[in-house]
């Protein structure tokens, strides 16, 4: 006969006479969470489902003894972890991007998640990458800036489209800046596409106001709640939007130890693919917040760009591009943005006044 791989229903009470000892994986779902229990020689003790939310889950561990519990980090990571200390478990965040067993299985499924992920946790806990959730005023205010950039990626892809329904009527719109294109383009609209023109226009400058709006706020929250943000906006092209959102991410300066860390957080250090005598040269690995990557990435843009002022970082920037090569100048814009993102890290840590020079000063001493 085939043998059943079901698992046998198991007491509470023999939940309870476990102990300590359990470890509990659950896979986090929209609307229902999967639920994995290991006892202390790694058998499923439990498996099942209830409904993803802050009352089903209280009422389930609050009967259930203290245990090491892993769940991946999403949309209701943040909720879940806080539910479950606060009914006496440790919880373990893993970053299931950088676990393999669960990110790449081609047997992927919430019952196997949820034991991938207890039993990784039984075994060494590191193997999850663990992560640890801001601070709910930071993720509050980190909110701000992600509707801001909501709004502007709305907005520009609102002109693409206005210059693509003018196209082709042999019509070139001018260039302008995104504030002031409504009313630097509208003596140009052909007649004939007025009508659908007209309200995308109108909807253009709505946006642009409301941009306005959350820009006076950001100023405002650097002004009176994060003013170390000041700090990070005396590098030339590091303004109150990257600094904000630089020390809102990271939000703890001193959960590293080193400057040098944050760019392998932020995701810009090259990949590696190495093995015996082949060692590939590959890009940024980009596993850290692409939003905060985005705008080190903007700044770098600025600071080997034609308007960027003179500085070492500039000159070693430009020293890689100089390489030549055709991603020269794409290499040349990570590697600023990943000593920028160092660079930012260590002034926020001293908080001591940038010299653009110092380096050079430095070796000339």
């Amino acid at each position: 006969m085939k043998k059943s791989n079901r698992i046998k229903a198991v007491s509470q009470a023999e939940i309870n006479d476990a102990g300590e000892s359990l470890t509990i994986g659950i896979d986090l779902g929209d609307r229902r969470s999967h639920i994995c229990v290991l006892n202390r020689t790694g058998e499923i003790l439990r498996e099942e489902d209830i409904s993803t939310s802050p009352h089903s889950f209280e009422n389930y561990f609050k009967t259930v003894p203290s245990a090491l519990v892993a769940v991946e980090v999403g949309m209701h990571s943040r909720w879940a972890s806080r539910v479950l200390h606060e009914c006496g478990h440790e919880v373990i965040v893993a970053n299931a991007s950088k676990v393999k067993l669960i990110f790449s299985n081609d047997q992927k499924n919430d019952r196997v998640d949820a034991r991938s992920l207890a039993r990784l946790a039984r075994v060494d806990r590191r193997l999850l990458c663990p992560i640890r959730h801001r601070s709910e005023d930071a993720q509050a205010a980190l909110s701000v800036l992600r509707a801001r950039d909501s709004l502007v990626r709305a907005r520009t892809r609102i002109i693409n489209c206005v210059r693509g329904l003018v196209k082709p009527t042999g019509v070139r719109l001018p260039a302008s800046n995104a504030e002031g294109f409504s009313s630097r383009v509208n003596e140009y609209i052909p007649t004939t596409l007025r009508p659908a023109v007209a309200l995308l226009l109108e909807e253009i400058q709505v946006l642009s106001d409301t941009i306005g709006v959350y820009d006076q706020y950001v100023e405002h929250l650097v002004a009176t709640r994060f003013q170390h943000a000041r700090l990070l906006q005396q590098i030339p092209g590091v303004g109150s939007l990257t600094a904000l959102a630089f020390v809102l991410t990271l939000d703890d300066p001193w959960r590293f130890s080193k400057s040098r860390q944050v760019g392998c957080y932020l995701g810009l250090r090259p990949r590696q693919d190495q093995s015996g005598e082949r060692d590939l040269q590959l890009g940024i690995s980009k596993g850290g917040d692409e939003f905060l990557r985005r705008l080190l990435v903007n700044a770098a843009h600025y600071i080997l760009g034609h308007f960027g002022p003179d500085s070492d970082l500039r000159r070693w920037g430009l020293k890689i591009a100089e390489r030549g090569g055709r991603k020269a100048k794409k290499r040349a814009v990570a590697a600023v943005a990943r000593k920028l993102s160092v660079l930012l890290h260590r002034l926020w840590v001293t908080g001591e006044v940038y010299d653009p020079f110092y380096k050079s000063r430095a070796v000339a001493a």
